[in-house]
């Protein structure tokens, strides 16, 4: 049995990237009618995927879809959310959910008082690699968590149109458009996190929005964390690094942030107490490489949430996965602003 999907924004990452690795190529969900602003650009992504191009918004929430899947700008979730639980459609609302946690909240509320499912596109989590070294982390092969750092950097110069260079339309800048990928990741390793400090700025570029965002995070089992997003660095010199330390070794890796399917990741364990060694020699070797299969992270996420309709259980990542997340996004902000650290 397939589910039924809509797409409300089928421009930008539902076309690029959701559309085609996830609805399209999912075993248990089918692409039946797309809605955009831009009705060309919508007549164009319904004739490639033999959907419905919906002319408005009325006829788009009346289609026969199970599921509609939100892509537009932030500023528009929470209206957009709200009416499709109205139209009793279950939702998969790209990240954030709300321009601020109150939206977030009414998104929720909403959803639950009409027995639909809210989900959170937080795609990284089913990145192979990362699930991978998830086991690794709750198997204790690296012992007690001691830090994490996440890196996921573009170079993003000024678009006329960009909505996310406008605090107004996107929430933030490059800490909320990437930022939140990377705190949910450390999160996802490491638990919840109860402080951060943060720092923003705009060294490079002159739109309203960040360009630069550095966060420092406390977990709540006492693991320490490190996430920088900047919107100034050309693509090939970000490496876009993950790195997970502990007592037992560490989980180092290139590239697995992002929206590829693979990066490098290289898992350094230690087998037992190696004593203190004065000379602290590093060697290039004993690293293990951590290749599973790929695994198209777009159509892992479809799959999932479609399961959960499917089979009437909750979605592996959550509409209180994105409340919280706008909790600590909220809280960076905050800290950002009055240069002291917040707890959560």
């Amino acid at each position: 049995m397939k589910t039924r999907w809509g797409v409300w924004g089928s421009g930008g990452i539902a076309r690029r990237r959701t559309i085609p690795e996830g609805i399209a190529a999912a075993d248990n969900a089918e692409l039946i009618a797309v809605y955009d602003v831009n009705p060309e650009a919508n007549k164009e992504v319904a004739a490639e995927f033999n959907a419905e191009a919906c002319e408005t918004e009325e006829a788009f929430l009346a289609s026969d879809c199970d599921i509609i899947y939100v892509a537009t700008p932030a500023n528009t979730h929470c209206e957009q959310v709200l009416r499709a639980a109205e139209a009793g459609k279950h939702v998969l609302c790209e990240k954030p959910l709300g321009m601020v946690v109150e939206e977030a909240e009414r998104m929720i509320t909403a959803c639950r008082n009409s027995g639909v499912k809210l989900g959170t596109a937080f795609m990284m989590r089913f990145q192979a690699q990362h699930q991978e070294a998830l086991r690794l982390v709750h198997d204790g092969k690296l012992g007690t968590p001691v830090l994490g750092r996440a890196q996921l950097s573009c170079w993003y110069p000024p678009i006329p149109g960009a909505w996310r260079q406008y605090p107004d339309q996107s929430g933030g800048g490059s800490l909320m458009d990437m930022g939140g990928h990377c705190i949910d990741l450390l999160e996802m390793f490491f638990g919840r996190a109860c402080r951060v400090q943060c720092m923003t700025g705009n060294l490079v570029h002159g739109y309203p929005s960040e360009d630069t965002a550095v966060v420092l995070l406390e977990f709540q089992n006492g693991a320490k964390g490190v996430v920088d997003n900047l919107f100034n660095v050309p693509d090939a010199s970000s490496k876009n690094r993950l790195e997970l330390y502990g007592p037992k070794g560490s989980i180092l890796a290139d590239g697995t942030i992002g929206q590829g399917e693979l990066g490098e990741m290289i898992a350094y364990l230690e087998s037992g107490d190696t004593g203190y060694e004065a000379k602290q020699t590093r060697t290039a070797s004993g690293g293990i490489a951590i290749t599973p299969d790929p695994l198209n992270m777009y159509r892992a996420e479809v799959e999932a949430f479609s399961r959960a309709v499917l089979d009437g259980t909750e979605p592996p990542v959550s509409a209180e996965d994105g409340l919280w997340s706008q909790y600590v996004l909220a809280a960076c902000y905050e800290s950002a602003k009055t240069g002291s650290a917040v707890a959560l």
